[in-house]
């Protein structure tokens, strides 16, 4: 009597997977060498091309490897969700260390938010560790923190431009021509790390960063 063996789809599906194993373990590797990660794991994102960091207390940044911004543009897709208080997404720069750098910033939870007052802080400038929000908002309300109109989905990727110049930051989203936050810079740092930033109790994803 003859032993019965695998069929050849069932054969297939096996060395399907394994392969995909191999090659997501590889990809894994790949990113701890492209990232030094501060306060959070990072893992490949849901898309093609993405990373995830997961939601952890306090902040937390992926810094590039080996990458360096001074001034001039960056974009880069980023997704949150639509969860009071528990998304904040954006990008670090002009990182001296963990816990000095600027940083533009959203809040997706805000973006089609009924309340005027949430509605006007869905995007951020921030300057750490000397102007984060809580001292902007208090002593410059309304001028580091915008609305974004037209909304969002917050539940969606969305695309940022961040054009960084000596005297100016100007942050665009998706196809907008008219930035939705212009602010003037609050310090002069000479920190060249760039990251992603995920804040308090957040994750996220990223991808397609170019600058």
């Amino acid at each position: 009597m003859k032993k019965k063996s695998l069929t050849t789809p069932a054969v297939a599906m096996v060395a399907g997977l394994f392969c995909l194993t191999i090659a997501e373990t590889a990809w894994a590797q790949d990113l701890k060498q492209q990232y030094k990660v501060v306060n959070r794991s990072l893992i490949p994102g849901p898309d093609s091309g993405s990373i995830h960091l997961n939601e952890v207390d306090g902040v937390g940044i992926a810094w590039l490897s080996g990458k360096e911004f001074t001034t001039g543009s960056i974009e880069f897709d980023v997704k949150g969700k639509d969860i009071l208080q528990h998304s904040f997404v954006g990008i670090a720069f002009h990182g001296v260390d963990d816990t000095t750098y600027e940083a533009v910033y959203f809040r997706p939870f805000n973006f089609r938010a009924t309340d005027p007052v949430r509605k006007a802080h869905a995007v951020q400038y921030i300057a750490n560790p000397t102007y984060d929000w809580p001292k902007l908002r208090a002593d410059y309300p309304n001028k580091y923190e915008q609305p974004l109109s037209p909304a969002p989905d917050p539940d969606q990727w969305i695309h940022v431009r961040i054009l960084v110049e000596s005297k100016k930051v100007s942050v665009y989203v998706n196809d907008s021509k008219v930035p939705a936050l212009t602010v003037e810079p609050l310090v002069n740092l000479k920190g060249k790390k760039i990251g992603f930033w995920a804040g308090n109790t957040s994750g996220g994803d990223w991808k397609n960063l170019r600058m």
